[in-house]
């Protein structure tokens, strides 16, 4: 507060001697003329505290050597936040998610966001990179434990593509397992399709067969079917009369179909 008075001093008088009575038609003419300004007018003032020499001579002498070039890029706005590490290995942002290492779940990072991108620190040192995005979700999948990613990067389009490739039993087991709530049946998928690693493709597809022939497509049937070995062996179907429960017609139906 104290070089208050002398910093008010100095725009006082670069008010009413450059920019008083003036005007310019764009930014880069001022700029110019301020250019002069300084050299011919404002440097060559002889303020008694420089005892007869000039302001340009003391800059230039004393002044001029310490001052360090110019950054070779501009300086650039960034704001900071310090979020913690969500079970699932992302952070909060503005309005965006970002994955970090999973290594740092439950740890607070210091978050520096620019127009440009956003940085994640611990303790001083970075640790994650990502570009900006306004809104949203960004995801590296690298951050990620192996099985966590797989299991986000195997979407159902892939599902279902890989199922086909296996046969049609298959892809109509998978179908059928991603008709509805595909996100949480995703999994199922997934583990049917890795069944077939196992045992081959072609016992994968017969055991997908023959769990639709019994009517349960779904992975722990197929995964039932191939442990036994069961997969080329005939279907039970059901017994003629058990579709509805005898009570359910009453027990003159339920006595006509013993005799």
């Amino acid at each position: 507060m104290r070089d208050k008075a002398v910093i008010e001093a100095h725009q006082r008088y670069i008010r009413s001697s450059f920019f008083a009575g003036r005007s310019w038609g764009s930014l880069a003419a001022m700029a110019a003329d301020a250019e002069t300004w300084c050299v011919q007018v404002a440097g060559q003032r002889r303020p008694r505290a420089l005892e007869g020499r000039t302001v340009f001579e003391v800059f230039a002498a004393e002044e001029a050597p310490a001052l360090r070039p110019l950054p070779g890029a501009p300086f650039e706005p960034a704001t900071w936040s310090r979020p913690k590490v969500a079970p699932d290995a992302h952070v909060i942002v503005g309005r965006t998610l970002y994955s970090v290492p999973y290594r740092l779940i439950g740890k607070r990072l210091d978050a520096r966001a620019t127009a440009a991108m956003v940085q994640f620190y611990l303790d001083g040192e970075l640790v994650k990179t990502h570009v900006f995005t306004p809104r949203g979700r960004r995801t590296d999948w690298a951050d990620l434990p192996e099985h966590k990613s797989g299991f986000f990067m195997r979407t159902p389009a892939w599902c279902a593509a890989q199922a086909g490739m296996v046969g049609p039993a298959c892809a109509a087991l998978v179908g059928e397992l991603l008709a509805v709530n595909a996100l949480f049946r995703l999994r199922q998928a997934q583990g049917v399709l890795r069944l077939g690693q196992r045992h081959g493709d072609a016992r994968l597809e017969a055991a997908c067969a023959r769990a639709i022939e019994a009517g349960d497509p779904s992975y722990r049937t197929v995964k039932g079917i191939l442990a036994a070995g069961t997969e080329h062996d005939g279907v039970q179907l059901p017994l003629p009369g058990t579709g509805v429960p005898a009570w359910l017609r009453g027990p003159d139906a339920f006595g006509g179909e013993q005799r």
